[in-house]
């Protein structure tokens, strides 16, 4: 399998400013966003509806829930780091938010 590229610091910038919402790792590694919802089955919904983009992009979060807080993180392994997986995955939870 083809190693995935990490994105370069210029790349993740400019990715980055895209996504003001998200926050880049202190080692640069990845992204994270907590999201607040009012009860747990909101938030479980929400985790529901981005377990489907993440299986059909084949490119999983790491993330934990708290009654109606998620916290995501998404990094690529692959690549070390971040890449544009995570990128494409950030806006696509995005979208879910807008809907």
């Amino acid at each position: 399998m083809p190693r995935i590229a990490r994105l370069t610091n210029e790349e993740r910038a400019a990715a980055l400013a895209t996504l003001p919402q998200w926050r880049l790792a202190d080692d640069a590694s990845g992204i994270s966003r907590s999201f607040n919802f009012p009860d747990f089955v909101t938030a479980f919904g929400f985790m529901s509806r981005v377990a489907l983009l993440a299986e059909r992009a084949d490119h999983h979060p790491e993330w934990s829930n708290v009654y109606g807080r998620v916290d995501i993180r998404l990094t690529t392994h692959d690549a070390d780091g971040l890449s544009q997986r995570d990128i494409a995955l950030a806006r696509e939870i995005e979208v879910l938010l807008a809907v």
